[in-house]
């Protein structure tokens, strides 16, 4: 036990009142008050005076001990209280100056005892939460200078539809520059064009075009809401997407334009050389040898069809008409296409999708998988009904994909094949899009690759 510590001092305090008390009684039971009453009592009966001195009692020794000792326990209370008060008084303004974010506060009180520790710890609060805070306004201030320069708008809105906060290029998208803040934005977008309206009245992302300065503008809208304070808000993000479409745009008609070529090349080619050994063997009059090149020319002519063909298909694809599937002649029709093992129940509710669509689907994905290099046994499909979303999986036990084939497997004309035209995850894609849903390529940790084809449900089949 510390000596300087308020335990040692309080002890150090309590000793004295203790013996304090034990003076006091011995003082007024022996010695010296007795003494000073007998002499008082000889000193009155020499002068003549009758009236006696009375010694005191246990009782009055009691009394006369209360009597002194509270006032000095009174004392020693506030000997010990009084550092401890003016402590406290000042952790109270220390934390009422936290509260209104005032770190600058530090208690000036050297002692070297628990109360000087906890100075100390206070004090080192306080140098944290001002280095934090210091921190946190650079950090606030770099993304502001950030939000505020990028080009993307962003308005920020309340649940009253008033704007909370707009960045430099929403206020010169919408409002000529001048700040948003404090202004109703359906108000403030009220006479833009109706693609631009539409798009901001709706909860999903959208893209859309509009006529600016003259030229056709287009915008990726991403939109969130969130709450941020306790209250409701709505975050918005116009995105200027026509550059990049542009250049997303060439280069697929330039890969489009490559695979073309490669394939009409691949397939005239050998067109025009069999007609013109066609035509030597006509003048030559050996017509023996003339069925076999026209049957190789309609071979290449038919091969050359079927791949303009699918193109066409991928170009021109419908809406998808969504229907109830029950599930046992969806599985039996594509078992008479394609062959699989079956690895999870059959889902109690039916599907709701485009029975065509989803079956052209999922036979394409199990003879992509057949064609992955596995062992035919290997191929799975499997049926699980998660939510509102129906997973329809095909895997196969081949080499898998690297991860620059994973990123892009799923774009249109891009194929690791030697003869694929890379339309047929790019036409799952469109379809399952199509059906409000989306496709997932991942590799299998023991080998092979997954393909998942989520589709949302309904909660009860519409009637």
């Amino acid at each position: 036990m510390r000596l300087r510590s308020l335990e040692g001092r309080l002890a150090v305090l309590l000793a004295v009142a203790s013996l304090s008390g034990a003076l006091i009684y011995v003082g007024v039971t022996h010695w010296p008050l007795p003494q000073l009453l007998i002499w008082l009592h000889n000193n009155l009966a020499q002068s003549n005076l009758t009236q006696s001195v009375p010694s005191p009692n246990r009782t009055d020794a009691v009394v006369i001990c209360a009597v002194i000792l509270i006032p000095l326990s009174w004392w020693f209370a506030h000997i010990v209280m009084a550092p401890v008060k003016r402590l406290l008084r000042a952790l109270e303004g220390a934390v009422a100056s936290y509260r209104d974010g005032d770190f600058s506060i530090s208690i000036a009180l050297h002692r070297r005892d628990e109360l000087g520790d906890l100075v100390r710890v206070h004090n080192e609060l306080g140098q944290t939460l001002r280095e934090q805070r210091q921190n946190l306004a650079q950090r606030e201030l770099l993304l502001d200078t950030v939000v505020q320069n990028t080009p993307v708008a962003l308005v920020l809105t309340d649940a009253n539809g008033r704007v909370a906060y707009a960045n430099i290029a929403a206020r010169h998208l919408f409002n000529e520059g001048r700040s948003l803040t404090g202004l109703h934005f359906a108000s403030l977008i009220a006479d833009a064009p109706d693609a631009l309206r539409k798009a901001t009245e709706g909860t999903e992302d959208a893209l859309f075009s509009v006529e600016m300065d003259g030229s056709e503008e287009t915008f990726h809208l991403s939109q969130r809401a969130f709450r941020l304070q306790g209250r409701p808000h709505r975050l918005q993000l116009f995105r200027r997407m026509t550059r990049e479409l542009s250049r997303q745009e060439v280069a697929a008609w330039k890969r489009v334009i490559r695979v073309v070529s490669h394939e009409l090349n691949n397939s005239l080619a050998p067109i025009s050389s069999l007609a013109h050994s066609g035509a030597e063997l006509a003048r030559r009059g050996d017509i023996q040898r003339l069925p076999g090149v026209f049957a190789t020319i309609g071979e290449r002519a038919k091969h050359l069809h079927g791949f303009i063909d699918g193109y066409a298909r991928f170009a021109k694809l419908p809406a998808p008409r969504l229907a109830a599937v029950e599930w046992k002649p969806f599985i039996d029709g594509l078992a008479l296409h394609c062959q699989f093992h079956l690895q999870s129940e059959i889902p109690a509710q039916a599907g709701w999708f485009d029975l065509a669509q989803i079956e052209q689907v999922v036979i394409n994905l199990v003879k992509n998988a057949h064609e992955a290099g596995g062992p035919p046994e290997g191929v799975t499909l499997a049926l699980n009904q998660v939510g509102h979303e129906l997973r329809i999986e095909v895997a196969d036990r081949g080499p898998g994909m690297s991860e620059t084939v994973l990123a892009q497997a799923l774009l249109p004309f891009y194929s690791t094949k030697r003869s694929g035209t890379g339309l047929g995850l790019a036409l799952a894609r469109e379809i399952s899009e199509a059906h409000g849903g989306r496709i997932a390529l991942a590799n299998r940790e023991d080998g092979g690759l997954r393909v998942t084809l989520i589709l949302p449900q309904p909660a009860t089949l519409p009637s």
